[in-house]
């Protein structure tokens, strides 16, 4: 099977490893949540050596995840596990969860699962790190995020679209999940920066 090329990642995997080098200086274990073709993983892995990789993706893009970190060879990279986020998860603690251009995807009932996977997982302090799209206030942020919408809801799934940023710090923060930053990226993407909060005594 040759491995199989999303365009997209071509052009974000260089600004995501940029920005996941300044934020996750310390070594640890991280789970990549929806790593598609798996060019992310091996990518951003490259370039952090200190990170433990865990990819994961539904049964029918496994395949293609395992042609490229088979082919990349890179000892912090793990065999990609099946994880639906609205099934009972197969992994019971990262130091960090990273997930790229998913959260438009799904659905809002799955973004629940997603957050409270997430913060089950998540020890405190722990980081989860979303890039994609997002709306702000309910409006779009560009023309091109409108088409995108359009296009998610009619050929993917009439539940997918963007979601509006401040409902996704809200669903975070119903699942112990504080929203630290959220960064410009490039074509009208972002990068949030949530921090698994610790219990009050």
């Amino acid at each position: 099977m040759n491995k199989p090329i999303a365009e997209a990642c071509l052009r974000n995997q260089q600004p995501i490893a940029e920005q996941l080098a300044q934020l996750l200086p310390a070594a640890g274990a991280l789970l990549e949540l929806g790593s598609g073709t798996g060019q992310h993983a091996v990518y951003c892995a490259h370039r952090l050596p200190h990170i433990n990789w865990q990819p994961s993706d539904i049964k029918q893009n496994l395949e293609s995840i395992k042609c490229w970190v088979d082919d990349a060879a890179l000892a912090n990279v793990l065999p990609a596990i099946e994880l639906d986020v609205d099934h009972p998860w197969p992994i019971h603690c990262a130091d960090y969860v990273f997930t790229a251009n998913t959260l438009h995807y799904i659905s809002l009932d799955s973004v629940k699962n997603l957050f409270a996977g997430v913060s089950n997982i998540l020890p405190e302090g722990g980081l989860f790190i979303v890039y994609g799209p997002v709306n702000e206030k309910g409006e779009y942020t560009s023309e091109g995020n409108v088409r995108l919408d359009e296009w998610l809801k009619r050929c993917v799934n009439p539940l997918a679209g963007i979601k509006d940023i401040e409902l996704l710090e809200s669903m975070g923060a119903s699942e112990q999940l504080t929203l630290l930053d959220n960064i410009t990226m490039p074509a009208n993407n972002r990068l949030l920066v949530m921090q698994k909060n610790k219990r009050s005594k």
